[in-house]
């Protein structure tokens, strides 16, 4: 019998490590969360966005979020006696979540309620469930954008019925034989990327059919996400233009379609969800608005993505500024914890602000989408959606970086959140237009709609003079919006929302929060490159505690 030395004992004894953060309310936890969920006007859903927080902050539904990311989709090409099947499978992890969000309106929700603020308080719930896993939010959004779209073809109705269905139905089967069903997009060809115009997929005119006027489509995508969704909304060449098509995994027969999976991409980030290539052999596909009109249709359901893709870096940016604080409370190095150290205090208060920054422009965007039948929200969402995709998601990829940091080599590691947090950070900056797709956007719609410069001044004036930078601030994104520039688009981007985001921190945040974020974000010259440069009169305590409450 061997006996272990007791010193050797000693060391597998863990100690000054921190416990990990689950069992915990996201909802409860989250007061600049609460303050804009009320403040946007879906404070009737308060009660069930406590409920969702518990439910998604537990180990359990943290468990189910890393398994489905460790189990990764597989791809099964051909059945057992060799016929083509094109299917991915995934784990059970990924279907539970999937059932989740599909059970509590997260793709089917605002188009089924007429309720005021319903997109924010699904903006609210899709936050948190980012907190957790993101994957399954790809589909979710792809699904939630689809309506308004299919809504304009009244042969695709029973579509429509099946996406807004609280119902998640896995089975590899016809969409309309099923409780519910998911929708993707297809627009990214090898040759064109974001330059949709040079897509060469073309469609061929059959006739009339059951579901409109039907096409067959021959060509590929370089990227078709979610390739297991019940059907998509997808690009292609008509005689008269890009047009948009709707593309079904299966025939109104029932037969599979033409859709060949060529292989699943091997990504950074989003690892749960099945990214692929695909070319299509003939597949049937039908109209969805007129052709030529390609652009402008699908464009509408990109509306929808872009503001889930500044939703879901908002809940990825709060995720790591909660484990960094966290961390920081349980850890100790040179005779203190790391929280009570000075220099990290600054480091993730200024964590802490931009958190509530992103938070607090992201649910101001739902809004706007709330009240599109209003003329001033909806040109407010036009530019802002853009310039609120791009910020959030640039900060994102920064926040993330610095917040694994704050864990040291324990955050390097795939074993805790942090890897995960830091791969899947880019992805929202690439997916539906990068930076400099979003600056031009912007340029766009003060080109096309010049009120939209004057719903944004509206937006950001309660505001001025409660902040001398501010107001200066104010008067040169004025004059910005004059003379904009192709080459100032990123500027110009940026500037409004920062203009943005410090008109609602003025007005709705405490005092400390607010003025630190204008004199660090505002001030020329006053904002360092890194995170943690924030001036040492800053209200470090209060920013720290109303980001995580600290329990006494």
């Amino acid at each position: 019998m061997t006996t272990q030395h007791p010193l050797l004992s000693a060391t597998h004894e863990v100690v000054n490590q921190a416990p990990p953060l689950e069992n915990v309310n996201l909802y409860a936890g989250n007061l600049p969360l609460q303050e804009a969920v009320t403040r946007e006007g879906a404070a009737w859903a308060a009660d069930g966005l406590l409920a969702r927080g518990g439910e998604l902050g537990s180990a359990e539904m943290m468990a189910l979020g890393a398994a489905a990311n460790r189990y990764l989709p597989t791809l099964k090409l051909f059945d057992a006696i060799g016929n083509r099947r094109d299917e991915v499978e995934f784990h059970p992890a990924y279907h539970e979540l999937m059932a989740y969000l599909k059970r509590h309106g997260a793709s089917g929700g605002p188009w089924a309620d007429s309720q005021a603020g319903v997109h924010v308080a699904r903006a609210a719930f899709y936050m948190m469930v980012a907190e957790i896993e993101d994957g399954t939010l790809c589909p979710t959004t792809m699904t939630y954008a689809v309506v308004p779209a299919l809504r304009r073809e009244p042969a695709l109705a029973a579509w429509v019925e099946k996406v807004l269905a609280p119902d998640y139905d896995a089975r590899f089967i016809p969409g309309l034989q099923k409780r519910g069903v998911t929708m993707g997009m297809g627009m990214t060809e090898k040759q064109g990327g974001s330059d949709v115009r040079a897509n060469t997929t073309r469609a061929e005119l059959v006739g009339a059919s059951e579901w409109g006027d039907e096409y067959r489509i021959t060509g590929h995508k370089w990227f078709f996400s979610a390739p297991m969704c019940d059907a998509f909304l997808i690009l292609a060449q008509a005689p008269g233009g890009l047009t948009c098509f709707f593309l079904p995994r299966f025939t109104p027969e029932g037969q599979l379609n033409e859709i060949r999976i060529q292989r699943l991409k091997d990504k950074m980030g989003d690892r749960s969800n099945a990214g692929s290539e695909v070319e299509f052999w003939g597949a049937r596909a039908w109209r969805v608005g007129a052709e030529g009109r390609g652009v402008p249709t699908i464009l509408e359901m990109g509306t929808y993505t872009r503001l889930d893709c500044a939703l879901g870096t908002a809940g990825l940016m709060r995720a790591a500024v909660t484990q960094a604080i966290h961390h920081a409370r349980h850890r100790s190095a040179f005779g203190k914890r790391l929280i009570d150290q000075p220099l990290m205090r600054n480091v993730l208060a200024d964590l802490a602000l931009e958190s509530e920054a992103a938070t607090a422009l992201a649910l101001r965007l739902a809004r706007a989408f709330d009240q599109q039948d209003n003329e001033e929200q909806s040109l407010l969402a036009r530019i802002l959606t853009p310039a609120a995709k791009y910020w959030i998601c640039k900060r994102g990829t920064i926040l993330g970086g610095e917040a694994m940091e704050v864990w040291g080599g324990n955050g390097y590691v795939e074993d805790g959140p942090m890897a995960r947090i830091y791969r899947q950070m880019p992805l929202n900056s690439i997916w539906e237009g990068s930076g400099n797709v979003m600056g031009l956007d912007v340029l766009r719609a003060l080109a096309k709609h010049p009120r939209c410069g004057d719903a944004l001044i509206a937006e950001i004036a309660p505001a001025l003079g409660c902040n001398t930078a501010f107001d200066a601030y104010v008067e040169r994104l004025k004059n910005a919006l004059r003379t904009p520039t192709e080459a100032d688009a990123r500027t110009l981007t940026q500037g409004i929302a920062l203009a943005v985001q410090a008109a609602l921190l003025l007005q709705h945040a405490p005092e400390p929060v607010a003025q630190a974020f204008c004199a660090s974000r505002l001030v020329p010259g006053h904002w360092g490159a890194a995170f943690g440069t924030l001036n040492v009169a800053t209200d470090f305590a209060t920013i720290l505690q109303r980001s995580l409450p600290e329990q006494s």
